[in-house]
């Protein structure tokens, strides 16, 4: 009998600490997703891949207003990074959309993607920076 006690009482424990954080506050179903989904780090090639393999996608600018003027990919929305938390919610209600994240070098929209994770979204793709794309973009005179 002690053995079965001590037995169910191992599992119990194992059964609630995966409900819980480090800090002991219960855990949300989003955090779980969050924490179940991987941040995707992808090369441009694969992101234009993906643009074109007919499935629809979000093509999420995280620069500044002003480098989006400049500069940007053709279909691009624009979400700035230091926005993106506030923003996503409402500008992107779809947390199972297919969204393609980048910015000017990587680190924006690493950032971004995380915090997008974070919100709750599945289907999140960084490919870095657009001084990498080797492909078309559209200059300030669109």
């Amino acid at each position: 009998m002690r053995s079965i006690f001590f037995i169910f009482s191992v599992i119990t424990v194992f059964i609630l600490s995966g409900c819980f954080n480090f800090s002991g506050r219960a855990l949300s179903a989003e955090t779980n997703i969050a924490q179940a989904v991987k941040y995707q780090k992808i090369a441009p090639e694969e992101a234009k891949r993906m643009m074109d393999d007919g499935e629809v996608f979000i093509l999420l600018d995280v620069r500044t207003e002003e480098e989006f003027e400049a500069n940007r990919i053709e279909g691009a929305v624009l979400i700035p990074n230091n926005e993106i938390i506030e923003r996503a919610p409402t500008e992107l209600p779809d947390k199972d959309a297919r969204i393609l994240i980048y910015c000017r070098s990587g680190r924006r929209s690493a950032q971004a993607a995380h915090d997008l994770i974070n919100l709750g979204y599945t289907e999140i793709f960084d490919f870095g920076g657009i001084i990498d794309w080797p492909y078309e973009t559209l200059d300030g005179n669109f």
